[in-house]
């Protein structure tokens, strides 16, 4: 069970609360693609990574919905966009320091996916 802090004091949160705080976490990493789109910029931090490099990476993704995630990822703080100054315009994207505090759930994630794809093909 998750625990709330209010005026400085922790309680446990209700069913509802979690539900609520569930529902908020979908709406703001759900779909088919900003998970991707986060552990992608998550694994390469070293790199400067521009739209194409994006594209390029996350397979099957079109540049209209790219843009459309990448938009709703800023509008989140979960990551982070910058223009260079550069022949032509080069935009950066990089996630933020919010935005690795995602990382946990997307490890949880690809491990599950791990383990659940190979108990299906060995059901097989």
């Amino acid at each position: 069970m998750a625990n709330i802090i209010e005026n400085g004091v922790e309680r446990p949160a209700t069913c509802t609360e979690e539900l609520f705080a569930m529902r908020d976490s979908l709406d703001v990493l759900g779909g088919k693609w900003k998970l991707m789109i986060l552990r992608y910029l998550t694994n390469r931090t070293d790199q400067q990574i521009h739209f194409k490099k994006l594209q390029r990476g996350i397979a099957g993704i079109s540049a209209k919905m790219l843009t459309k995630e990448l938009r709703e990822l800023e509008i989140n703080l979960l990551i982070a966009r910058t223009i260079q100054d550069t022949k032509p315009i080069t935009v950066i994207y990089a996630v933020t320091e919010y935005g690795k505090s995602v990382f946990p759930v997307t490890e949880t994630l690809v491990n599950w996916g791990l383990i659940h794809r190979d108990k299906i093909k060995n059901s097989l």
